[in-house]
């Protein structure tokens, strides 16, 4: 797929995975409306992006809400005429065993991670069937492939990305517009910072901030750069790949899983 001189749309865009997607889609020749909910910091990385000549613009969104959904296509026709890649990729993470999440932040998780990415692509989808060509990319997760403990809503919430991407591929076959679902495992952003951005009704404290380092040791595993994953997001568009696995470690992790499942084993932590 050629991206000179196309547009695009990135939800989550003013921090992480999303940042460093719309840095490389400008790079690429693109514009691109940059949608988040975190307004100030969302202007403020805009700006700096359009100071250095880059067409951008910034348009603040709840993605759990579909009238604000709906009006990021609106602007974005209204500012491009046509989007030819959507990168569903606002998601937010909370940790807590199963049992102690409560209703209301269960609906914070899945509103975001599952119905953001849900909503996008009802809304844009249309668009590029009827325009013949386009390209979405959902935004899952390694955890959307293999589970651990005390990530449950995040799991549920990655794995139907993936079941949404799955289908919405096969639906899509013949068309021109291919779909994506990327899974990184660990890259480094501010999803474990999540809760900055949750309803204050939730009354989930702020988020104290974890050090990579610490983070990595847990995992056992090497944070990846942004810029390494939008590359990698970039490749995938342009060769129309579905999958695009970041860390060679998720291969190993989704195979153990799936031979568990073929020999009716338990589920079982691992990292590795």
């Amino acid at each position: 797929m050629e991206l000179n001189g196309r547009n695009a749309v990135v939800t989550g865009a003013a921090s992480g995975i999303g940042l460093a997607l719309t840095e490389r889609f400008l790079a690429e020749g693109m514009s691109v409306v940059m949608a988040d909910i975190e307004a100030d910091k969302l202007e403020s990385e805009a700006d700096r992006l359009a100071a250095d000549g880059a067409r951008v613009s910034a348009f603040e969104c709840d993605v759990s809400d579909p009238a604000q959904v709906r009006a990021l296509r609106e602007r974005a026709v209204s500012d491009h005429g046509a989007v030819h890649v959507l990168c569903n990729n606002a998601g937010v993470a909370l940790g807590a065993r199963n049992l102690d999440t409560s209703a209301e932040q269960w609906q914070w998780v899945i509103g975001v991670n599952v119905l953001g990415a849900a909503y996008g692509c009802s809304e844009f989808g249309p668009l590029m069937v009827e325009q013949g060509e386009g390209h979405i990319v959902n935004t899952s997760s390694e955890a959307g492939l293999c589970s651990t403990p005390m990530l449950g809503s995040y799991h549920a919430s990655k794995y139907a990305v993936v079941g949404l991407s799955e289908s919405l591929a096969m639906e899509l076959d013949g068309t021109g517009v291919g779909v994506s679902v990327l899974c990184p495992e660990l890259v480094d952003t501010q999803i474990f910072e999540s809760t900055r951005n949750a309803p204050a009704e939730l009354g989930l404290p702020r988020p104290r901030p974890v050090p990579l380092e610490k983070i990595e040791e847990f995992m056992g595993s090497k944070a990846m750069a942004p810029s390494d994953v939008a590359g990698k997001a970039v490749y995938a568009i342009r060769q129309n790949n579905f999958w695009i696995i970041t860390h060679p470690v998720t291969e190993t992790r989704y195979r153990l899983r799936n031979r568990d499942m073929e020999s009716a084993t338990n589920p079982r932590f691992r990292m590795g």
